[in-house]
């Protein structure tokens, strides 16, 4: 594909990328209350996840769902309601006295966590359905172009996300956090994940 065309592509799904929604709030409350590591392992769960749109996307499949409408609205529902599940842990968490030590061990469970909440964000189908077909150009491998621009979107949330994610996990602070500060944070951090789904709702 000639390079003026991804350079457009990039330029045009990129503030799509940093525009607050499930995907960044998720890696942004994983930050706040998990650390580093909690970010890297969320952002691989949501990279993943949109691998998965970008196949669908190459080889036809996405189009099925953008023609059967209920599919598409009972995936958008079906997002809202695990965002909701993710917020009542949190909330839970932080009821709950005792501090909280940040290390870098993996955190259990995020990976997982960031691959259903980019499957089930409509956001990244619809970037596919939507913008991406309009830089193919017709005569060449369809799928072949769909799998390079799906590259250069996932390429930019994988930047996008880390830059938010070990942002706020910096100004969380290193170390012990003290019980209040522990629950402040994951009550933080439960609100936010509200707030996306809130987003998604909208």
């Amino acid at each position: 594909m000639p390079s003026d065309t991804l350079l457009l592509f990039a330029l045009t799904v990129f503030p799509l990328v940093c525009s607050p929604g499930p995907d960044i709030l998720f890696v942004a409350s994983q930050g706040l209350s998990g650390g580093r590591a909690a970010v890297r392992r969320a952002t691989l769960g949501i990279l993943a996840g949109y691998s998965v749109h970008a196949l669908l996307a190459a080889f036809g499949i996405a189009a099925l769902l953008s023609a059967w409408p209920p599919l598409l609205h009972a995936i958008r529902w079906t997002g809202l309601a695990y965002l909701l599940y993710l917020a009542w842990q949190m909330f839970r968490a932080a009821s709950r006295p005792g501090s909280l030590q940040l290390d870098s061990r993996p955190v259990h469970g995020l990976l997982r966590k960031g691959l259903l909440t980019s499957l089930l964000n409509p956001k990244g189908l619809l970037i596919y359905l939507s913008i991406l077909p309009n830089f193919i150009r017709p005569g060449a491998s369809v799928a072949t172009q769909a799998l390079l621009l799906s590259g250069i979107f996932i390429a930019s949330c994988a930047v996008v996300y880390s830059v938010i994610g070990y942002s706020v996990a910096g100004m969380a602070g290193k170390g012990r956090f003290s019980d209040r500060k522990r629950r402040l944070a994951e009550a933080t951090a439960g609100g936010l994940l509200l707030l996306a789904a809130g987003k998604l709702a909208a």
